[in-house]
């Protein structure tokens, strides 16, 4: 049920960090060149804004019950520890919340410089909230800044737990970053849908570049972001590594397989690179890596699930990387984007794509902690319910979801079909 609603939740995630800003930069471009078409889109992106965040109002109430409902242990027992963390997140919803209005109906009520400026609020606390839910997220993966003592977590320092945390850094701007890859690719990808169609006009041209001019800068950023993430993993969890490898024994030089399938302790079918892991894990060729035989059947993860989700999301994230470098190549050298309709073709692919990479980043880094909820600490048979029921909890969760999906899809076909407030036909490209 956690993790139904944490597929549905985390794409919203995304938009309330990265979306914002995408129209606060439009907005702000409007004001400077004085051309309305920039006003426009702004104005047409705001009310997607608000509509994705009442849906991010849904999935995330969900998810604030099940914390309680679904693991009352851990919440027991370690809520004095992050509690502090998920008190600033409520603030900061609620001041989201508020600046959000104050922003979408004060298009026509405010000067302009005095609009763009209540909408700096709702960027901040975006990126305030989601640092809240990464912080606690982090601590789970690193606890610290407490004692356990008869089963009672005591002495304890909530911003030790939570903000000096050495493993928050890499997963923090990780995320952040993949909110703007996901945002990016996704926005881009409705325009590009919208050019197969036959639709670039002028206003589609202009609302494509933004979103993909920062998802192509972000995406090749986010390849050197994973690998400081790998090498804080081998460090603080190894075993995660040994299961995200499938390495079975301690070694030196440690190979690196790409693809495959793990059994009967090996990788098999894979594409074997000799020492690459302990290169990719230390910066070393000869540096030990920790297999899985450091930890006891019980205390490895579901090797295979691990495996397969980190794998889709390093090659989903290299193939996004790759037309990044792509965009940016042909925008520096032709000033322009790129035209081809393969191009747009896997553009509309790619907004999917960059989900399921989020997706499979986040199923890596909590079922590759597992069997521990808190890491070393408490296992995750001890945190979670005893209640019956769940499975009719779940099957109503997935109505309700499907409901909300499929509201999502009317709203934002209704508001992308509202008419333009300013003219700007021209004439379609006849490859499209």
């Amino acid at each position: 049920m956690q993790a139904l609603s944490f597929a549905a939740h985390i794409p919203l995630v995304c938009f309330g960090i990265a979306f914002p800003a995408m129209v606060l930069v439009m907005e702000w471009l409007g004001q400077r060149t004085g051309d309305p078409i920039y006003r426009t889109i702004a104005r047409r992106w705001s009310r997607v804004m608000v509509a994705l965040f009442a849906v991010g109002v849904i999935t995330g109430t969900v998810l604030s019950f099940e914390m309680g409902v679904l693991w009352p242990n851990f919440t027991a027992t370690f809520g004095g520890v992050f509690g502090m963390g998920f008190a600033i997140e409520g603030f900061s919803f609620f001041m989201e919340a508020i600046f959000i209005g104050i922003y979408v109906y004060g298009w026509d009520r405010l000067s302009p410089r005095a609009h763009l400026l209540s909408g700096i609020p709702i960027v901040v606390t975006g990126f305030t909230g989601s640092w809240m839910v990464i912080a606690v997220n982090a601590w789970m993966n690193h606890p610290g800044g407490f004692r356990l003592v008869d089963g009672r977590a005591v002495d304890i320092h909530p911003w030790s737990a939570l903000f000096a945390n050495d493993y928050l850094w890499h997963e923090l701007i990780h995320m952040y970053i993949a909110g703007y890859i996901v945002t990016g690719f996704a926005v881009a990808a409705a325009y590009a849908v919208a050019r197969l169609r036959g639709r670039w006009t002028r206003y589609e041209k202009t609302a494509m570049a933004v979103p993909l001019t920062i998802a192509a800068l972000a995406a090749p950023v986010q390849l050197l972001v994973g690998d400081w993430a790998a090498r804080e993993v081998a460090d603080k969890q190894p075993v995660k590594l040994a299961a995200i490898e499938g390495l079975p024994r301690t070694e030196k030089g440690a190979p690196l397989h790409v693809l495959g399938w793990y059994h009967d302790g090996e990788v098999k079918f894979g594409i074997r690179f000799p020492k690459m892991l302990s290169v990719l894990a230390h910066h070393d060729p000869n540096a030990e890596v920790v297999g899985l035989d450091a930890a006891p059947p019980s205390q490895r993860p579901p090797i295979n699930v691990v495996r397969v989700a980190f794998q889709t999301m390093v090659g989903i994230g290299t193939l996004l990387a790759a037309l990044g470098v792509l965009v940016l190549f042909v925008r520096v050298r032709k000033r322009r984007l790129p035209d081809s309709p393969w191009f747009f073709r896997a553009l509309a692919v790619a907004g999917p794509l960059s989900y399921v990479a989020l997706v499979c980043g986040w199923v890596t880094t909590e079922v590759g902690r597992q069997p521990w909820v808190v890491y070393k600490i408490m296992p995750t048979n001890q945190a979670v319910t005893g209640a019956g029921g769940i499975p009719v909890g779940y099957a109503g969760l997935w109505i309700v979801y499907l409901g909300v999906a499929a509201g999502v899809v009317w709203i934002l076909r209704r508001l992308a079909r509202a008419p333009l407030d300013v003219p700007v036909a021209t004439p379609v490209h006849k490859e499209a």
